[in-house]
Order: structure tokens, then sequence, then C-alpha cells
């Protein structure tokens, strides 16, 4: 599969979620104390991503 979300723990022990697209990092999220606070973002990402909108700032 091409992309994929991953869950890692950083350097302080937290977790934290990446997104990524044939092995580039498109996205990561901030730390997450439990590993169900960082499963629980991939829910919310995947049920309320795509329907976000798009803010143009150029």
């Amino acid at each position: 599969m091409a992309h994929k979300f991953e869950i890692y723990r950083d350097k302080a022990g937290e977790y934290r979620v990446r997104f990524k697209y044939n092995s580039e990092i498109i996205f990561a999220t901030e730390g997450y104390t439990s590993k169900s606070g960082a499963q629980n973002a991939i829910s919310s990402i995947k049920k309320n991503g795509p329907e976000a909108p798009v803010e143009d700032n150029s």
C-alpha cells in the first residue's frame, strides 16, 4: 500500500501519528500521552478529513 498511518513514540515517550505516502511523511500529529489518544486521532482524521474545507492563504 502506498499510504499508511504510523503510530510511534518520540524521544519524550509520547505517542505520535504520522501519515506517509510512498515513504514520504505528509504530516505528523502532536504528542499524546496514551496510545489510545493517537488511535483516536487517526479515527478523527479518517472520519472528518474527507469533508474538511481547503483554506488557500497564498
